[in-house]
């Protein structure tokens, strides 16, 4: 048998202990605790919402590259930072992803457990009417001649057309009543719903992808890899679950306001396509601005536009060595678009053009500017370059960017930069025998997205169930109802006629602390003292 003594020494992880001091059990309890609290949640919540601001406001990659790439030549200072806080494509950055675990984690943790409570609470019955209901915020008595079964049984049929009751036990004086209790279910429903929601969002963000790409009227696209100017895809993304279809941009119109205080923007927007779903039939559908073309679950969004003037190159042999639309990006609302144009076959040597694009173009206190968004009178104005442009070392090279590194630019006679000044038709020939350049005519091009997001329906579900749960949770009031039928003696006072009578005791209590119950209960005194036929 040990001695007293060594029945009371502590542990030896007791003596190394500190007061307060966690373990790691403990400390694993006590931040999951943290994570799964009420408030936790409300403030990932928070959070999110914040950290989804900059998405709003910032041009994001993945949505309009060409946007970010006129950011950035815009605030060059600026960009190094944003870069490093990957704010140019923020809903997949780190940070914003840590948050949208965090918020899940916590809603998992806070809203399963309250799944089993409500679950339970449905289940129960309505509590037992207290023993003295005269007690209760909102009561009333009176007497009757009926006796109290047929008091109570009068009780159930008025309560129980829009109310849950309890079940009667044998000796029981009062019929307890609830309704409402519906609303639990509501709440459970909203908070269950944002989960559903993060689970569609998480779903599209994996399995799906988004791209973009600029077509000039006229051109055709199929839905393959090679053929985007841009393309994100979600971190599941195989290239076998792109579908099979393409479509040309047959026709492209702009209704342009042409007169009160809104003249000069553009109203609507429209582009007919012919598509092909693998070897079907073609169709024809009309692409509007908010109404996609959806292709078996891949939609295409009409989401810009602009101008692609049509230029040709000549070399000093009058050789043909650039030809067709070039895309000119818009620099501001009024379609002031830059565009690049490169020959890099010129001989003798290659040619490099950059510049503005005025689609109508007219001369304001001595300075050019496009006074309307409309193509009515197109004009270009553009600065050549001869040399190394910088496609001779086999790297690529963006389009809307001219490499003037090794490049020397042109000059006239007079030592001044050599200017192009061109309407459609005209034809401007290079100094020193470099060729010529002829604007031909002007094209409209539209930026399109293509998408697919397989967890939209999902998330759909999540909205439409937040709707619901939220509605019953604002518009259901929850209360109880109890009445109590008791025989009593005549008295020397009462007026009743016989000997006896029952007493009957009235109370409601709403659960949702917005009151007007006296209504409610003028309401079922009326109801249990009518005249049964």
């Amino acid at each position: 048998m040990s001695s007293p003594d060594a029945r009371q020494e502590p542990r030896p992880d007791a003596r190394a202990r500190r007061p307060g001091e966690l373990n790691a059990r403990e400390l694993a309890r006590w931040v999951w605790r943290q994570i799964s609290s009420m408030r936790t949640a409300l403030m990932l919540l928070l959070m999110l919402a914040l950290a989804a601001i900059p998405g709003s406001v910032i041009p994001q990659q993945g949505v309009d590259s060409l946007a970010v790439t006129r950011w950035k030549d815009q605030h060059p200072k600026l960009t190094p930072l944003y870069e490093r806080l990957d704010l140019f494509s923020v809903y997949s950055s780190p940070w914003f992803s840590a948050i949208y675990l965090l918020l899940t984690l916590s809603l998992v943790g806070c809203i399963v457990p309250r799944v089993f409570v409500y679950a339970r609470a449905l289940r129960a019955q309505p509590p037992a009417a207290p023993r003295n209901l005269s007690r209760m915020p909102v009561h009333a008595a009176y007497r009757t001649e009926l006796t109290p079964d047929d008091v109570l049984e009068q009780a159930r049929k008025v309560l129980g057309r829009r109310h849950r009751l309890r079940v009667a036990a044998d000796g029981d004086d009062a019929v307890a009543a609830e309704r409402g209790y519906l609303r639990e279910a509501g709440n459970l429903v909203f908070h269950l719903s944002v989960l559903i929601v993060l689970a569609g969002f998480a779903v599209g963000g994996l399995w799906g992808y988004q791209g973009g790409v600029i077509l000039v009227e006229g051109s055709t696209f199929s839905n393959n890899l090679t053929q985007y100017d841009d393309f994100k895809p979600g971190g599941l993304f195989t290239p076998q679950q792109m579908k099979d279809f393409r479509f040309n941009v047959e026709d492209f119109r702009v209704d342009w306001l042409k007169e009160g205080p809104r003249a000069g923007q553009a109203r609507k927007f429209e582009a007919d396509l012919s598509y092909r779903e693998g070897e079907s039939d073609a169709k024809d559908y009309t692409l509007r601005v908010n109404h996609p073309l959806n292709v078996d679950g891949t939609e295409v969004f009409l989401i810009g536009h602009g101008y692609a003037p049509v230029i040709t190159v000549r070399d000093g042999k009058g050789d043909v060595v650039a030809t067709g639309p070039t895309v000119f990006l818009p620099q501001d609302a009024t379609f002031l678009s830059f565009g690049v144009v490169k020959a890099p076959a010129a001989k003798p040597g290659q040619i490099g053009l950059e510049g503005l694009f005025y689609p109508t173009f007219e001369m304001v206190d001595g300075d050019p500017v496009t006074v309307f968004g409309d193509d009515l009178f197109p004009t270009l104005s553009m600065l050549a370059f001869t040399g190394d442009i910088g496609l001779d070392d086999g790297q690529s090279q963006s389009v809307y960017v001219l490499d003037k590194s090794e490049a020397t630019q042109v000059k006239g006679e007079d030592g001044k930069p050599f200017r192009l000044d061109l309407q459609v038709g005209d034809t401007v020939e290079l100094p020193d025998g470099l060729g010529s350049v002829t604007f031909e005519r002007v094209d409209p091009w539209i930026r399109v997205q293509i998408s697919q997001t397989p967890g939209k329906g999902v998330a759909l579900i999540g909205v439409i169930l937040a709707l619901i749960g939220l509605c019953a949770s604002l518009f259901l009031r929850p209360r109880r109802v109890w009445v109590r039928a008791v025989a009593v003696a005549a008295g020397p006072g009462d007026t009743m006629e016989g000997v006896g009578g029952t007493r009957v005791e009235v109370a409601v209590l709403d659960r949702s602390g917005n009151g007007e119950m006296d209504e409610v209960l003028a309401t079922l005194l009326a109801q249990l003292q009518e005249v049964r036929t």
